[in-house]
């Protein structure tokens, strides 16, 4: 008796090893899945320019890092005593202009060698509901508290999603065609939006995403993991959300992790990944008797088992 239904996965036809290097852009969930990148010592990078939900958004950003397009005072504004960027997240607004200007073009002038030298990009898209501010008639990632009159809201059309990525798809082929880009939905609801609101825009999203991936053009470079799909239809629980409902929680983020590394991480890399959490259960231990001769034993063959794993992958940092 089965008291789930399970998605059925496709192996991906390229996996992710220790070789490889990971770009992850976008929603919050994206960074759930980029500490697990990190807590396994994969070669990763997440969201550099802070959490983005939109395509338009993403787009906007990857078009600005491949053609190295440099933030000037005509892309910031000042706001609540602080330097902001609406393409950029808040937190990494500044209260200095110049340094502000200075970190995001230092963070543009490494994504853009980060994006080249990648070989998978996982692209994270949250909603299809967007802010467009009137003032300058484009689509903005973070409102930064900026008064609500100053945007409208718009849900964009599913034709608009898929020129988005299909744009997106091929700024970043201008400078690495050889890259595998999975795409992922968010399986946080966006119910700030409405019940009826949240579905139209997470469809609009897998319909557009699909669209393209589907096509000849795309579909050797291009895949599709189902995140949202393993929440609704897998997880579908209360129990494995956090307490507002809407985020999943560290139980359901885990099940997901481990569906997307069975399916996307080839399985000769399961075993490094086992060794490496060792080491990380073992790092976080709290000795009770830090001068005893077992503790002593304990962080001997701990940094033994460290200096095994960096000898063999020299980026690996404990």
């Amino acid at each position: 008796m089965h008291f789930t239904t399970q998605i059925p996965i496709s192996k991906s036809l390229n996996p992710i090893d220790y070789k490889s290097k990971i770009i992850s852009l976008g929603s919050c969930f994206a960074e759930n899945m980029g500490s697990k990148f990190q807590y396994f010592k994969l070669q990763s990078e997440t969201n550099l320019f802070g959490i983005i939900f939109n395509s338009a958004s993403i787009e906007k950003i990857i078009e600005r890092v491949v053609r190295e397009k440099e933030f000037t005072e005509e892309d910031i504004f000042y706001h609540n005593e602080q330097w902001h960027c609406y393409d950029i997240h808040s937190d990494l607004s500044n209260s200095n202009k110049e340094l502000f200007l200075e970190d995001l073009n230092q963070i543009l002038k490494s994504m853009t060698q980060q994006l080249i030298d990648s070989s998978h990009i996982i692209i994270t898209y949250g909603t299809s509901w967007v802010y467009r501010n009137t003032e300058k008639n484009s689509i903005v990632a973070n409102c930064h508290k900026v008064p609500q009159k100053q945007f409208t809201k718009e849900l964009l059309s599913i034709d608009t999603i898929e020129k988005s990525i299909q744009n997106t798809i091929d700024l970043i082929g201008k400078i690495n065609l050889n890259c595998t880009i999975i795409f992922t939905i968010s399986p946080v609801r966006h119910l700030k939006d409405g019940f009826v609101e949240n579905q139209r825009s997470k469809s609009h999203l897998i319909t557009a995403i699909h669209n393209i991936i589907k096509t000849e053009h795309y579909k050797l470079n291009t895949e599709y993991f189902p995140s949202y799909e393993i929440m609704m239809d897998e997880l579908r629980d209360y129990r494995f959300y956090n307490a507002d409902m809407l985020h999943p929680n560290q139980v359901a983020i885990d099940y997901i992790w481990e569906r997307f590394a069975a399916t996307t991480i080839t399985e000769a890399t399961h075993e490094t990944m086992e060794f490496i959490a060792t080491i990380q259960k073992s790092l976080q231990h709290r000795p009770f008797n830090p001068g005893s001769e077992s503790h002593q034993k304990f962080e001997a063959n701990l940094h033994t088992k460290i200096a095994k794993m960096v000898s063999q992958y020299s980026f690996m940092k404990f």
